[in-house]
């Protein structure tokens, strides 16, 4: 049995190649590279504004400091800040969903009249930079007398192009027949969307769900433009506010970063599968 097992080890040895030792090194110091930030930032958020920039820095701090998070949640509506982004970019994650699955699974799989001008003529719009419709999106929040209010952060780009675009090329590798036996069996339009369609759409859906909840998180510009009031701030529109005119407090700063990564770190983990499937099988067809 020992010397079975041996030769097994033998055997996986010898399939060892050198180039991917070199290559799994590379890839460990390229992933610690980018984590780094991340050490950084909850290193420097225990740490006080004296010990912050203070020559070599403290990488591994003795004792936490929780003062900044202390004045974080006592300084500051944090907890309310919190509950702004998480509604926010929850319901532009949601809503989003909803307008690009139908429109994907219309432009995917239903023939109508210009189908193919539209979609080009939507796509087109991702080439379009953002700061360009900053002036006509801020006319319609004007118009619809929605500023300063969340609905102001999260109607104005429901009709998200790149959204439209991932899920129609991830339902065109969605075979026909199964929807055609659907209506056979006498489901309708609705039906088959809901118990058919959207099932099988899942992982482009969970992707689509975390590049949206992500953007919306961290889209500090348009937040910036259309809030006024402290109570309705976002996190990160919020964590902005504790830069004062003469000092800056990079303690206070990272905690409010801290909270403001941990839900996004969150929805990745959890939609992570989605996510990863999602953007493999949504190239498969296009």
């Amino acid at each position: 049995m020992n010397n079975a097992t041996n030769h097994i080890i033998v055997n996986k040895l010898k399939k060892v190649h050198p180039a991917n030792i070199v290559i799994n090194i590379l890839i460990t110091i390229f992933a610690l590279m980018m984590l780094f930030p991340f050490y950084w930032m909850i290193v420097t958020s225990f740490l006080p504004d004296t010990l912050v920039t203070r020559l070599p820095p403290t990488m591994f701090p003795q004792e936490l400091f929780l003062r900044n998070y202390q004045e974080l949640f006592n300084r500051a509506p944090a907890l309310t800040w919190l509950l702004n982004s998480v509604f926010v970019s929850s319901m532009t994650a949601a809503l989003v969903v909803a307008v690009s699955s139908m429109a994907g699974y219309s432009f995917a799989k239903k023939k109508f009249f210009l189908r193919d001008v539209i979609f080009y003529c939507m796509v087109a719009t991702i080439m379009i930079p953002r700061q360009i419709l900053v002036v006509p999106l801020f006319g319609v929040v004007h118009n619809l007398n929605i500023f300063n209010n969340h609905w102001g952060l999260i109607l104005p780009f429901l009709g998200w192009p790149l959204g439209v675009f991932m899920l129609k090329q991830f339902m065109l590798s969605l075979p026909t027949e199964i929807l055609e036996a659907a209506r056979i069996d006498g489901c309708g339009e609705v039906s088959t969307f809901l118990r058919i369609v959207l099932p099988l759409a899942k992982p482009g859906i969970g992707a689509l769900a975390i590049f949206t909840f992500v953007s919306s998180w961290n889209d500090y510009m348009w937040q910036l433009l259309i809030l006024s009031s402290r109570a309705l701030f976002t996190l990160p529109l919020g964590v902005a506010t504790f830069q004062e005119e003469f000092t800056a407090r990079f303690g206070l700063q990272m905690a409010g970063g801290v909270m403001a990564a941990l839900p996004m770190a969150v929805v990745f983990i959890i939609f992570q599968k989605y996510f990863t499937k999602g953007i493999t099988m949504g190239s498969v067809k296009g």
